[in-house]
Formats: structure tokens, C-alpha cells, sequence
């Protein structure tokens, strides 16, 4: 491979995150189970963020944002005011959270550091993930952040671009085999596939990938072996 610049996305590549989320909505869905049954607030929160994303974009605050109009939407908008202010704190608990680094992410950017250029490529809310970055002592390893609004082809083509290099010589590494690897193996890039053992609903994809740029991984330790 002619990588020159090899980009990690940030959520459950790095560090832990989409179990915080989880366990949120777990909390969310008891709060209306007098509304509803907790699976069907659960179907009715994933309809909400998925209507708001082209609103609210992804992240935390988009998430709480969701998190109150479904509540007010279950309710028939006989939602208490106690219980909106819990679902902001639900929210809150979240920004709080410590970081917990996946393990051998340190040792894997080490050791590529001095070989290639790194980036960190993610999307969300941009003081969220700045505070995240800043948080996990990672901020070192990377040539360039960039917290993008959504994972396009475009988006990708946007940041080769800005990073002076051709599709071909550009890696991204991410758990999301929709926002991190599908887009980049369809502008001529390649892709390393880290499976995370929980994913949100809305980046699943039933697929198989059959591409000379792509690689699957078990672990973030095994990406080694492979650049």
C-alpha cells in the first residue's frame, strides 16, 4: 500500500462511547415505561435521532434534544417537569464520564507515529469530542483533527484534499463499517474494519465487503500486522 496518512475515527476506535449511550436510554426508557413499554421508547427514540440528525447533527446534545421530544411526544405532552430535568442530567452524566482508552491504542500510535502521518477523523459535537480528545491525553500522536458533520464521500474527498494527498494513499481505521469504511473504499481509499462490541442502530449495515482495500481486524492491536 502507498499510505501516507492513516486516519482513526475517535468513538469506540479510541476510546469507549457508545456504551455511556446505551446505558442513558436504558435509564430513559424506564423513566416513560408508564407511557410506553421500554422497547417501544427505545423505536421511538431511534425514530426521533434519526429525523434530528440533518437538524441536530450527531453528539451528545442532539441526543438530549431527542431524548426530551420524544419524551414529550410518548406523553402526549403530559411530561413532568422533574422528569425533563432528569433526562438532562441523563445527558449531563455523559459529558462527565471518564475517558476510557481502548486497549493498545497508545501502543499502535506509537509505533506509527514515526512511519506515517496520523489524523483523527471523527464526527459528533465539535466541544464534545474536543473535550474528549483533550481528556484522553491523545493529542500529540495527530498531524490533524477533523470533527466532521456526517462521513460522506464527500466529506472524505474534502479532507484528502486539505491533507495535499490522492484517495489511494490514504487508510482509515474506524468501527463503522457505514460512516468509516464504506465511503473511503468508494473514493479509491482503503479501510481497516475494527469491530466495537456494541454499535448504535443507526450505523449498522447488513454487508459484505469484497474490496481489494479493505481489511477486517479483531482487535486494534492486529492493525499492526497490516501497515
Amino acid at each position: 500500500m502507498s499510505i501516507k496518512i492513516i486516519a482513526f475515527d475517535a468513538d469506540d476506535t479510541l476510546w469507549d462511547n457508545e456504551p455511556f449511550y446505551q446505558e442513558a436510554e436504558r435509564k430513559f426508557c424506564e423513566l416513560l415505561e408508564d407511557f410506553l413499554p421500554q422497547h417501544s421508547v427505545s423505536r421511538e427514540l431511534l425514530q426521533t435521532e434519526i429525523k434530528n440528525l440533518s437538524l441536530y447533527g450527531y453528539g451528545i446534545k442532539s441526543f438530549m434534544l431527542s431524548m426530551i421530544e420524544t419524551a414529550i411526544r410518548v406523553s402526549d405532552k403530559n411530561i413532568g417537569i422533574e422528569a425533563i430535568e432528569h433526562i438532562l442530567v441523563l445527558g449531563q452524566e455523559i459529558l462527565e464520564k471518564p475517558i476510557q482508552l481502548i486497549d493498545g491504542v497508545e501502543e499502535v500510535l506509537q509505533s506509527l507515529k514515526s512511519r506515517y502521518r496520523l489524523v483523527m477523523a471523527t464526527k459528533g459535537d465539535l466541544l464534545d469530542q474536543e473535550r474528549k480528545l483533550r481528556k484522553s491525553g491523545l493529542g500529540d500522536f495527530f498531524h490533524h483533527i477533523e470533527i466532521m458533520s456526517e462521513k460522506k464521500e464527500q466529506d472524505f474527498e474534502k479532507l484528502i484534499r486539505h491533507l495535499d494527498i490522492v484517495p489511494d494513499q490514504f487508510l482509515m481505521i474506524g468501527n463503522s463499517i457505514k460512516s468509516d469504511i464504506l465511503p473511503v473504499l468508494n473514493i479509491g481509499g482503503h479501510g481497516i474494519h475494527v469491530p466495537y462490541h456494541v454499535t448504535w442502530e443507526h450505523e449498522k449495515v447488513e454487508t459484505m465487503i469484497d474490496h481489494e482495500n479493505f481489511r477486517h481486524v479483531k482487535n486494534i492491536k492486529e492493525r499492526l500486522n497490516l501497515v
